[in-house]
């Protein structure tokens, strides 16, 4: 038989204060992000640790080269505290490093996880107007920014040989501006078509970089932050009258990649959530009533890959 194995710590959760500001970003027309104080640095991480070196453990139950799950959330929490850095993929990039420097039985590592979103809360700044505060945070539930990194040890050196960053959990409606028609018809369709429709999409978008070092470069001239991506994204929805969800995202995997040039690849992963009419107002058609719709869900997938990348 041939085993493939992989074993970590899921979930590990850490909210780190005062690190460093997210400073040196390239600004966008599309966006009005140009950085974050990084007041409180919160995230979710998940380790998995790869090596036949463990195969042991399974045959056997030999743990003589196993480092404890425990030991590795520990890990991680401590590491959090010496990271001078101020973005998710920076962080991974750092933990994978210390993780492979203190461990030479793990020959690979991924990292992956997201950012746990807090936002600073809006309260008088004592002069008749109102600012963010730099002490009282609100925990949001909605879109989150996302990374993963894959470390690979060759010999005394330790490369990052995959990586993806996205924004997740996106929920975006728009009243009018979409359509789906001319579409295929048979006796199995019921559906009308709308030459103008609500739309509401569930929408998370990944991303690749051509070359890692723009992801983790210190100075951030190069990265593409969660927040100017989504930014991007909304952009292309108000603006763009789509005539059906892949030609919405198609349209803005263009407009991403022209942005950035930076960036290799982008995917998106939409789902249809598009609501039911329940009443029209009778002096208004524009005036009505929409209800949760039942499932199943449509679902749409593109990738974009720039020529020549990989």
């Amino acid at each position: 038989m041939q085993a493939t194995i992989r074993y970590g710590k899921r979930q590990v959760a850490l909210y780190r204060t005062y690190a460093a500001p997210l400073t040196g970003l390239t600004p966008i027309p599309e966006s009005a992000f140009t950085g974050r104080r990084n007041t409180l640095f919160a995230l979710e991480v998940d380790v998995e640790v790869l090596g036949d070196n463990f195969l042991p453990a399974y045959t056997q139950g030999d743990n003589s080269h196993v480092v404890a799950t425990d030991s590795m959330k520990n890990f991680v929490l401590q590491q959090a505290l010496v990271y001078d850095g101020a973005t998710l993929a920076g962080f991974f990039a750092f933990l994978g490093g210390q993780f492979l420097a203190t461990y030479p039985q793990m020959m690979g590592l991924r990292l992956s996880g997201k950012e746990q979103p807090f936002s600073a809360a809006v309260v008088p700044d004592g002069a008749g107007t109102f600012g963010p505060s730099d002490k009282l945070f609100h925990r949001r539930h909605d879109e989150y920014a996302y990374a993963a990194l894959d470390f690979t040890r060759v010999g005394d050196r330790v490369t990052v040989s995959a990586h993806e960053c996205g924004v997740l959990g996106l929920q975006l409606i728009k009243l009018t501006g979409s359509a789906f028609t001319s579409f295929v018809r048979d006796g199995f369709t019921t559906l009308p078509e709308r030459g103008d429709r609500p739309l509401f999409i569930y929408l998370d978008v990944t991303w690749r970089y051509g070359a890692v070092d723009d992801l983790l470069a210190t100075d951030h001239g190069r990265y593409v932050a969660a927040e100017q991506l989504r930014d991007l994204v909304g952009v292309v929805f108000h603006e763009f009258v789509s005539l059906s969800i892949q030609h919405l995202v198609y349209e803005m995997g263009e407009r991403i990649l022209a942005r950035f040039p930076q960036l290799a690849a982008v995917s998106f992963a939409a789902q249809n959530r598009l609501w039911d009419t329940a009443a029209v107002a009778e002096s208004d058609p524009a005036v009505k009533v929409y209800c949760d719709p039942r499932p199943p869900y449509g679902a749409i997938s593109l990738t974009l890959t720039r020529e020549g990348g990989r």
